[in-house]
């Protein structure tokens, strides 16, 4: 008697089979909704930090970047002087930029300062799209978008960094605004709940 295995095999978007860090990103993170403030803004600050660089890059420095930035605390990290940006800049476990990096403290100062006026980051963001995921067809890929460049103005009207239409739109795309995943990906139907 002889018995089968049946071995299940995902079917997920092309970038993402290269590397199994990756893969583990897009099974377990990537499109999936995000609406917590603190965790939309470390993202933002995170795709301001792979601006000309690969995704990988970033997250595989990841962790490096938590503990070097206070677990992206936007009320430590705003209050960062010359001597925490020097002390960044000589951290070999992120991606060392001096703009990034102030950019960054500058991002914290701001979403402090919304913060303090009383509005939400995440009211903000999801603003744009009334709350709602937008679902595209699965098949055209897109860098940006003309709502990725309505939010990028929108951010950098506050006074953001490494905010333009592409990264905006890869923030988009993490976060779960908009849903990207391939039309055949296990992963699509799974963001649309």
């Amino acid at each position: 008697m002889s018995t089968t295995q049946t071995i299940r095999v995902h079917t997920r978007c092309g970038w993402a089979e290269s590397d199994a860090l990756m893969e583990q990103y897009h099974d377990e993170e990537w499109g999936v909704l995000m609406r917590d403030s603190r965790e939309l803004w470390e993202c933002l600050m995170l795709e301001g930090f792979q601006a000309g660089l690969a995704w990988i890059t970033v997250l595989r420095k990841r962790e490096a970047f938590r503990l070097a930035f206070d677990n992206f605390d936007p009320a430590k990290v705003a209050r960062y002087t010359e001597a925490d940006i020097e002390r960044l800049m000589a951290n070999p476990g992120i991606i060392r930029s001096r703009a990034k990096i102030v950019a960054t403290i500058k991002g914290a100062q701001i979403y402090e300062d919304m913060k303090s006026k009383g509005e939400s980051f995440s009211d903000f963001c999801w603003s744009f799209t009334d709350g709602k995921t937008l679902v595209n067809d699965g098949v055209t890929r897109l860098a940006s978008s003309p709502l990725s460049e309505q939010i990028s103005k929108a951010l950098k009207a506050k006074g953001f960094k490494f905010v333009g239409p592409t990264i905006t739109y890869a923030w988009m795309q993490a976060i779960g605004m908009v849903n990207d995943h391939d039309v055949n990906c296990f992963r699509r139907s799974l963001c649309m709940l």
